[in-house]
């Protein structure tokens, strides 16, 4: 099964930027068509004669900005990070490599559209004229960036892929080293969720009368600038990009709004195989008769020292897709969609759209693998899409598992229809809520239904930041830009309003003032009996919560109920209903003890151990509790904080330090003229030397806003330094 061969490869120090004179012109050409307007907060506005030249700016600009993270989440899709990082990368760069074709992304280009070709030319053009007119940058490994890259993302989101329950792991065992794969979930650490949060609310409950729409994703730290492009074909779209993307992933346009949330929705399925040997080659059973299982050799390289090596891997393929597993004896084969030319084309029609009708549109491109979208628009118009790539199933068959793979049952039978996928156009409710929860409460009484939909459909269950969001927009019926961020930081911990009141009761119910245990925690249990469930930097509450939450996670994640894994609420309501007085202060027990360990008294605030800390331009960020850091009181979105921040020690550290959560966020109101405010962790620059590296990092901390400078005339007000790509070389 395998295949490997070793070799060594030409010395890393010979590779360099090698550009054509005609290259260089050409580049020069669209700079001089290109004006880059940084802001006071050094946020790019982009100005283009045309689209391309719109997208050639942005790309320069975020080289400028972070030329790192640009170059190596292309490194990551291209399967090449081993050799970066070394022999340890070489399972993940497997895995992509198995399901993402380089050659397939280089045929798409060849046939797209001309108008797709221009803007994915201007891409390369814009960061190879930066690698050029920046001469001391040295990349870690891509010195030519080429026009078909950008077809090597699905939807848009670095890691927006699908392949079931298949990891790196998996891949690993089956392919590298012929362990078993091992779980994915770690016991050890709080649950790290990201995932997002996307509100809109409806005119009938603004003050103003208008559509208002809520942008926060949850990602880590520094994935994602603040960015605006314009040009005189009608593009104008200020938001979010990932690095290397050259359009606005989240964000707006003069007309509408969008906001993608993580999905759980089924969008690929893994199927059993049965395999067969004869005569040396292999074989698999579909519809009673056997068929050859294609091989595939996949070149590895990775680093080891001042040299690169190569592993080469025979990779094996059914009509179904890679065979990415082997468990219980039984090889899986994934089917999926990591790829396509028509989820770039839908990924930048978006950006240009007038408003629903026009979005609608591009959402009947059904390329959009990884995302459910909540959306608003100038019209007073407010939308919710679960999903939007949807492959039509047997619904007899529970595609949550594998399925057999040797039947035409278990195929694929086109995509559902757009209207058939769960959606929702302006509820009677006026509000739209997801926080990578379950469709059937996104909108109140006004929610689908769940009866009315297949089950892969909508596997997505229900969370505590979804309660929570559902509350803050149920509750206010006038709505302004400061009240829906207001929302958006409520500080309301849900899960504790289950979790603490099962242990007060099981506390004064079973334990005496003569126990030891009354001693050891009857002090603790009071101060979370008299907590109000809100985060804060003084609240010695949610030190204690969180921390106790840390020691609980393991036992919540083992519940099943009616003997299924169940979602977060429903395990930790079951939890809180059956755990005895030892599994609800045992752990209250260890936390206060590890507390008094780290910092000697149980008695800390959360600000205090809690906090926010950039130092450095790695892209593994890196942190130290000699170095200065700011108090932050929100926590994990795992226990229903909306404004999610996920921290946790480090080696060498004793506090917690942020490393995501919520990262840039925006809220956005459409009338005659747009208005919105804005917020990115930390600031614009990676570059540690810049004032724009940490200078919203106050602001993040509190949740205070600025005002996005959507118009030419207030850019030009706030104007800090004015170019064209080429003249601010250092």
């Amino acid at each position: 099964m395998k295949k490997f061969t070793f070799f060594l490869l030409i010395p890393l120090a010979l590779f360099g930027q090698d550009f054509s004179k005609e290259e260089i012109a050409r580049w020069q050409h669209q700079a001089s068509r290109v004006t880059i307007i940084r802001d006071t907060w050094g946020v790019p506005h982009i100005y283009g004669k045309s689209d391309a030249d719109a997208v050639f700016g942005l790309l320069y600009a975020q080289c400028e900005d972070d030329f790192k993270r640009v170059e190596m989440n292309y490194i990551e899709k291209l399967g090449r990070t081993a050799e970066v990082n070394g022999e340890a990368a070489l399972a993940s760069d497997l895995y992509i490599r198995l399901i993402i074709d380089s050659a397939e992304a280089v045929a798409d280009f060849k046939k797209s559209p001309t108008r797709l070709q221009k803007l994915m030319k201007a891409y390369a053009d814009g960061i190879n004229y930066y690698l050029f007119t920046h001469p001391s940058v040295k990349p870690a490994l891509l010195h030519h960036f080429e026009p078909w890259f950008p077809l090597m993302w699905t939807d848009g989101s670095i890691g927006a892929i699908s392949t079931g329950d298949v990891t790196a792991r998996d891949v690993r065992a089956l392919y590298l080293d012929g362990s078993e794969p091992m779980s994915e979930l770690s016991t050890e650490q709080e649950e790290r969720l990201t995932g997002s949060n996307g509100f809109a609310v409806a005119p009938s409950k603004t003050l103003s009368g208008h559509a208002i729409l809520y942008i926060n994703p949850h990602v880590t730290f520094y994935f994602r600038p603040e960015v605006h492009t314009v040009s005189e074909e009608g593009l104008n779209a200020y938001g979010a990009v990932t690095w290397g993307q050259f359009f606005v992933y989240q964000g707006f346009n003069q007309h509408c709004g969008w906001m993608h949330t993580s999905s759980a929705v089924d969008v690929s399925d893994m199927y059993i195989e049965k395999i067969t040997k004869k005569d040396g080659h292999i074989f698999y059973e579909y519809d009673k008769s056997e068929r050859p299982v294609s091989e595939r050799t996949i070149v590895l390289r990775y680093k080891t020292g001042d040299t690169l090596r190569t592993k080469t891997v025979t990779s094996y393929f059914t009509h179904h897709g890679p065979i990415m597993a082997k468990r219980n004896g039984e090889w899986l084969s994934v089917r999926s969609y990591n790829r396509s030319l028509t989820s770039l084309i839908q990924c930048w029609e978006r950006t240009k759209s007038m408003g629903f009708a026009s979005f609608r549109k591009t959402m009947e491109l059904r390329s959009n693998t990884s995302n459910n979208t909540v959306f608003a628009d100038d019209k007073g118009n407010i939308a919710y899409w679960q999903g939007d790539f949807m492959p039509r199933r047997d619904r007899s068959y529970d595609w949550s598992k594998p399925v057999d793979g040797s039947i035409p049952a278990t195929e694929w039978m086109g995509l559902h229809t757009l209207d058939e996928i769960i959606h929702v156009y302006n509820p009677s409710s006026g509000w739209i809520q997801n926080c990578n929860s379950t469709p059937f409460t996104v909108s109140g009484a006004s929610s689908p239904k769940k009866e009315n939909f297949p089950v892969y459909m909508a596997p997505d269950g229900e969370n505590f930041r979804a309660i929570n969001a559902v509350r803050v927009l149920s509750r206010e019926n006038a709505f302004t830009l400061d009240r829906i961020i207001s929302a958006g930081y409520d500080p309301t911990l849900t899960a504790f309003e289950v979790l603490v009141p099962a242990l007060v009761r099981a506390f004064e119910q079973n334990v005496k003032p003569s126990d030891s245990l009354f001693a050891q925690l009857n002090e603790v249990v009071a101060v979370l009996k008299q907590w109000d469930f809100r985060s804060g930097e003084k609240s010695i509450a949610t030190t204690l919560a969180v921390d106790w939450g840390r020691q609980l996670t393991p036992a919540i994640q083992r519940i099943r109920v009616d003997g299924r894994d169940a979602d977060q609420v429903e395990k930790t309501k079951k939890f809180a209903a059956e755990a005895s007085i030892q599994e609800l202060t045992m752990p209250l027990l260890n936390a206060t003890r590890e507390l008094e360990k780290r910092f000697g008294t149980w008695k800390m605030p959360w600000g205090e151990i809690n906090r926010y800390q950039r130092l450095t331009d790695d892209v593994v960020e890196r942190f130290d509790d000699n170095q200065p850091s700011l108090p932050v009181g929100f926590t994990s979105s795992q226990w229903g904080m909306l404004a999610a921040y996920s921290s946790q020690p480090f080696p060498g550290t004793s506090k917690r330090y942020g490393f995501g959560g919520a990262s840039f966020i925006c809220a956005v109101e459409f009338g005659k003229k747009v208005r919105a405010k804005s917020l990115l962790t930390g600031g614009e620059s990676g570059d540690p030397s810049s004032k724009h590296f940490a200078d919203q990092a106050l602001m993040y901390t509190k949740g205070q806003f600025k005002d996005v400078l959507f118009y030419k005339e207030d850019v030009l007000k706030h104007m800090e330094k004015k170019y064209h790509p080429g003249e601010m070389t250092p």
